[in-house]
């Protein structure tokens, strides 16, 4: 077991939720809390009971980027030091070439991620909570790309996410000007699904999880997570042909027929199967 110094992880009902936890420095990154983020989702994700993952931090920020002090220690060591082991938990990784990579790996997760922003989110932040499947997040928080005005590229694939996301020209704003923007402006973009008064703000992504969790089974969560990012790299008749076989595959599992028969009796379906 690692001794969780930066993050909190609990599990309920079947939603693992990690929580940087570093509220005195507003969730700076650091190497210590990459460590334990990237352990965390290895646990959910090998956890047979867990079906899905909520990241949000902990006090009034989400995460606002590098650590200051990190961030200093760079410029004295002449150079970028992640500051994490050499060996690192890797979840995600082995699914598909293109997913395995920092952050793109929970494109290779086996169960979605939903982002509670609660707070600040600025460049690394940011690209955490857009790694998410889906984003909530309170009224009014500050939101940056942060990086042009640190002599930084976009970090951590933002620059390949927020042009799919929202569109190239805004995209292309953003990133440009790394201009503090709102999660209100974020909603009016579609890069947040829903925005929350901040004491709700957990009950409300807890709930849609759950209806999510008890509406869908989880290897159609799974495999249409998979689909949709793999297909942002191939052609449309790929993405047709793999579906057409996923079909064929899918409607032999247990799952199906528990689908069905739950649509035919107007009830609520139970799930049986668990993904591995």
């Amino acid at each position: 077991m690692m001794e969780l110094k930066a993050t909190q992880y609990t599990v309920e009902g079947g939603i693992a939720i990690l929580t940087l936890s570093r509220p005195h420095r507003g969730n700076a990154w650091t190497g210590r809390m990459h460590t334990e983020y990237r352990w965390l989702l290895d646990r959910a994700e090998k956890d047979r009971e867990v079906r899905a993952i909520l990241v949000t931090g902990s006090g009034t920020a989400f995460c606002v980027g590098g650590d200051s002090a990190a961030l200093e220690g760079h410029v004295k060591k002449g150079g970028y030091d992640p500051g994490t082991p050499e060996t690192l938990a890797s979840p995600g990784f082995g699914v598909a070439p293109e997913f395995d990579a920092v952050f793109a790996s929970h494109f290779g997760l086996s169960k979605p991620v939903i982002g509670a922003i609660n707070g600040s989110a600025a460049g690394v932040g940011l690209a955490l909570a857009c790694f998410c499947d889906i984003r909530f997040a309170v009224p009014g928080a500050k939101l940056t790309t942060a990086h042009g005005k640190l002599n930084l590229p976009a970090e951590y694939g933002l620059s390949w996410m927020l042009p799919r996301m929202i569109g190239l020209p805004r995209a292309m704003e953003l990133l440009l000007s790394s201009r503090i923007f709102t999660t209100d402006e974020a909603y009016s973009l579609g890069l947040v699904h829903q925005l929350v008064p901040p004491e709700l703000l957990l009950d409300t992504t807890r709930a849609y999880i759950r209806q999510m969790l008890e509406s869908v089974s989880p290897n159609s969560l799974r495999q249409t997570r998979w689909q949709v990012y793999r297909d942002l790299h191939r052609d449309v008749a790929t993405a047709v042909v793999d579906s057409e076989q996923l079909i064929k595959t899918m409607m032999k599992e247990t799952d199906y027929g528990e689908g069905v028969s739950a649509f035919v009796d107007k009830r609520k379906p139970s799930w049986g199967a668990k993904p591995v």
